[in-house]
């Protein structure tokens, strides 16, 4: 299926000084941006992108065109923001685009920005992402230099300043309107929706925010044009993919592969498959806030729709592999511990549930766990999923609820033994 397969997103990774501009514009680079302002009105690049089917890289995996339609045409100012708050567990594609390429990143927000004709573009930044900063600020620096940041760009009349905002170190504000409300100077806490950020977001005004790994898409499909990056994939479910792969494979790492690659080639032919003498217990296939999968599941295809069909999601291609060493329990556990610190508080059943969660998951694995402990999880589980503000609560209960469906005895061991059946064997 990828043996023909030509990457684009990391074509200029492992170039010698691949951060700097004049590697970049003898490469190919800003052209696709210089042809969008010479040839192209903000509303044909927007058809431009939703023609080829380009679906956020964020985790919702929402059109990306069809987004930008919804900000009113009637409202001033406009903004577009990038999300680079990359804090999923096992997600590491935006860190691996903005060191390797990033004036791609700048590319594909300047084009985003004329398209949905915003004047102002931020880049929300992990706050642990000092190094990455750096990176982006010099080729910022360099791209205003160069006329492609600023007054009148390639003297099309377009206008855009681009600014870097470094964020406090908050999972929370990798959620859309918690990032606005950090970004506005306040506490990155999720916002009451509807109105969405389309309509009133930074600075109650109409607003877009995508991905990095998104926006590094743009300048490819101006270039080359919607159906070729149609040609990649499958229907609606279009174009290159970065996949993080981590965990017990022999080759970790990033993989630029077609959107639907199967999960069975992704471990076993790019991840050089399962480490020496061990085979495959579970895999999660989108960072932790989804559902995890098992071996039964090898053939299913990495995109959106496939995986929601097998009971999953793509998420933020996170995929964290698991050999038969790892207790589920003790997985769930670690994750809980993760979410219950990662909670904003704003809302009760993230706040107090995750808290609850993480208690009776530590207890499991001490070798206390009590008969009732395993309804106990699903009760509280239920109790927080669909009841939040943000798809926090129901990220936070992925792992529990996955874990207790595919390995229901591991728990029932915990309690029946009063230990880890796992770390006993291994």
């Amino acid at each position: 299926m990828t043996s023909s397969f030509e990457p684009v997103l990391t074509r200029n990774a492992g170039i010698p000084n691949s951060q700097n501009i004049d590697v970049y514009l003898s490469r190919g680079g800003y052209q696709a941006l210089r042809r969008a302002l010479s040839q192209l009105s903000p509303s044909e690049l927007i058809e431009w992108v939703e023609r080829s089917e380009l679906r956020g890289r964020g985790g919702a995996g929402f059109p990306t065109g069809v987004k930008w339609k919804f900000l009113p045409k009637d409202v001033r100012p406009h903004y577009m923001i990038c999300n680079a708050d990359e804090s999923e567990p096992g997600t590491f594609k935006d860190r691996y685009l903005m060191e390797n390429d990033p004036h791609l990143v700048i590319e594909g927000c300047l084009l985003a920005a004329y398209a949905v004709e915003a004047r102002v573009c931020y880049i929300y930044i992990r706050g642990e992402f000092r190094e990455q900063e750096q990176i982006l600020e010099r080729a910022l620096s360099e791209a205003r230099d160069r006329g492609y940041v600023g007054k009148n760009i390639e003297r099309s009349g377009f206008d855009c300043e681009l600014y870097i905002h470094r964020g406090a170190g908050s999972y929370e504000c990798g959620e859309e309107t918690a990032l606005l409300e950090s970004l506005e100077g306040k506490r990155g806490l999720p916002r009451v929706k509807p109105p969405y950020p389309a309509s009133v977001g930074l600075f109650g005004c109409p607003t877009a925010i995508n991905n990095v790994e998104t926006l590094a898409n743009l300048p490819h499909i101006v270039a080359r044009g919607a159906d070729w990056f149609r040609s990649i994939g499958s229907k609606k479910n279009s174009g290159p993919k970065l996949y993080c792969l981590s965990g017990h494979v022999r080759r970790p790492g990033v993989y630029e592969l077609p959107l639907g690659v199967p999960m069975r080639e992704l471990i076993f032919e790019h991840g050089g498959g399962i480490r020496e003498g061990h085979r495959l217990k579970a895999v999660v296939p989108g960072g932790p806030s989804v559902p995890v999968l098992t071996e039964k599941h090898l053939d299913t295809r990495m995109d959106f729709d496939s995986l929601v069909a097998a009971g999953s999601m793509l998420g933020s291609a996170g995929v964290i592999v698991m050999d038969e060493t790892t207790c589920m329990v003790w997985t769930a556990g670690r994750l809980m511990e993760f979410y219950r610190h990662e909670s904003c508080g704003k809302c009760t059943p993230c706040r107090e549930g995750t808290d609850w969660l993480a208690r009776i998951l530590d207890r499991m694995e001490k070798g206390q766990g009590r008969p009732e402990d395993i309804a106990l999880l699903s009760d509280v589980s239920d109790n927080i999923a669909g009841k939040t503000l943000c798809p926090f609560g129901d990220a936070a209960v992925a792992p529990v609820l996955s874990t207790l469906v595919h390995f229901r005895e591991e728990y029932e061991l915990h309690v029946r033994h009063q230990a880890c059946p796992v770390s006993a064997v291994h």
